[in-house]
């Protein structure tokens, strides 16, 4: 499961790995636009998540790490958002990762400058479906969700930082014809 975690609006993506296929199971938003303060907002993502969590069961929890923008307050508050997710995981057992907005575009679009519409449109790509999603946040959590399936499946992450083939071959000696 990938979160796209916000006080206004949270995103949630929902896949199922099963050996090497993955497909689309879920995706949506916790609307909390009409809560009144930030308090009642995170009581409402903490809420909200361990509802998912206990509706999906997922193996894995990943989220979107906070990005400083113009107004560090705003990071603060996203902070605070993700915190109330990662928690409702953690008491469940659940493990959790984090990536950074453009690591996950990157991982789905190869563009780390990638906007949101072109994540969508590769997400649709990726898991062979159509969406008309009515918030963008959604995709962008199922781009967390495949984006921590990459990086558990890619045989390059076996190699370390300043590795080379050679390393790679040694390490992954089935994957060589």
């Amino acid at each position: 499961m990938g979160i796209d975690p916000g006080t206004n609006l949270l995103g949630f993506g929902v896949i199922c790995v099963q050996g090497k296929s993955v497909s689309f199971v879920d995706m949506g938003v916790i609307d909390m636009r009409k809560e009144k303060g930030h308090f009642e907002k995170l009581k409402k993502v903490s809420e909200k998540m361990e509802e998912l969590l206990d509706a999906y069961s997922p193996d894995e929890l990943s989220v979107e790490s906070p990005f400083y923008g113009k107004n560090p307050q705003v990071m603060l508050k996203l902070g605070r958002a993700q915190g109330a997710a990662i928690t409702a995981a953690l008491r469940r057992g659940i493990p959790v990762a984090e990536y950074a907005p453009r690591k996950a575009k990157i991982a789905i679009t190869g563009i780390g400058a990638a906007s949101k519409e072109q994540v969508s449109t590769m997400i649709q790509k990726i898991l062979n479906i159509g969406l008309k999603p009515e918030h963008l946040d959604a995709t962008d959590a199922l781009a967390l969700a495949l984006c921590h399936y990459f990086h558990l499946t890619s045989p390059l992450l076996s190699v370390r930082p300043g590795g080379d083939w050679k390393q790679f071959v040694a390490a992954n000696p089935d994957r060589i014809k």
